[in-house]
């Protein structure tokens, strides 16, 4: 072959392999925004639903940024964030956009009731409002309580999603155990390990399971109670029947920690700007935009 043919030939390869990776590469951005079921006859996985409550803090929009861009990871990916609040926040809503999820922002305030409580059941108007949006709206897939507050491997997504009833698998950094996770013996589900069993049937975290969409909607009871430590247990109690045989161990069968109860330190509200010294600067807006 003619030197000045390989040249071309060399040519023509480098620049196809380039053509062949820009294509690949914009086909997996457009497959991580969530806003198409396919491309070129490849089908999506089954769709993933993340609900996380939140409510106004200090730390409320840089939590919600983190887990967001966490989240912008996982293809067909849907997510229902839903404020104890009486009315959204334009902030959080703003944030919410800028990372570019597909989203709804609800509200869902505690029940005057229990706002009096020495013990509240935080969250559970939040989750019980995502879980009443999936009844509406969603057919099948899959759905998962992510808390704003913890750490997630993407690789437990890509496992949850494929959970056929309900899923679970260990969570890391909770109670004095330091872990929270089922007891496997012999590849079944053998018990749970947990640093508060409180006479639950199913003493887990709230991080630590998912749960099939056609399965929920079979059982047209289902739902979280007003129950401060027993969010779960009840939840999950609410889907019977359901035999543990049922119950899907993911994580290597439960062998390794991919979600982290992590909290993030608790911040002061921020003290009042002077506004005699610094009205007209900069620090007006990012006064309104911290708590």
């Amino acid at each position: 072959m003619k030197t000045s043919t390989k040249m071309y030939l060399s040519i023509f390869l480098s620049t196809a392999c380039i053509i062949f990776y820009q294509y690949q590469l914009s086909k997996a951005n457009l497959l991580s925004s969530g806003n198409v079921d396919h491309i070129d006859n490849e089908i999506l996985p089954p769709p993933l639903y993340i609900i996380t409550p939140t409510y106004k803090r200090p730390e409320q929009v840089a939590e919600i940024t983190r887990l967001g861009y966490t989240l912008k990871h996982i293809p067909n990916i849907f997510w229902l964030v839903i404020e104890d609040a009486t009315l959204p926040s334009t902030q959080l809503t703003r944030q919410l956009k800028r990372i570019g999820i597909p989203f709804e922002h609800f509200t869902a305030p505690m029940p005057n009731k229990y706002k009096k409580n020495k013990v509240k059941p935080r969250g559970v108007s939040n989750r019980n409002r995502g879980l009443d949006w999936i009844r509406a709206n969603a057919t099948d897939g899959v759905f998962y309580f992510a808390d704003d507050d913890n750490t997630y491997d993407l690789q437990i997504f890509h496992e949850m999603r494929y959970t056929k009833k309900v899923s679970m698998w260990p969570v890391g950094l909770v109670t004095k155990f330091g872990l929270s996770s089922p007891i496997v013996r012999k590849g079944k589900l053998d018990g749970f390990y947990d640093g508060w069993i409180g006479g639950r049937k199913y003493p887990v975290d709230m991080a630590g399971f998912a749960v099939n969409v056609k399965f929920f909607l079979s059982r047209p009871k289902a739902a979280m109670p007003y129950k401060p430590g027993y969010e779960e247990d009840g939840f999950l109690k609410s889907l019977a029947p359901l035999n543990n045989t049922e119950i899907e161990l993911l994580a290597s069968q439960c062998t390794e920690v991919l979600t982290w109860h992590t909290q993030t330190k608790k911040n002061q509200p921020a003290s009042n700007l002077d506004l005699k010294k610094y009205n007209g600067t900069n620090l007006v807006k990012l006064h309104d935009i911290i708590v």
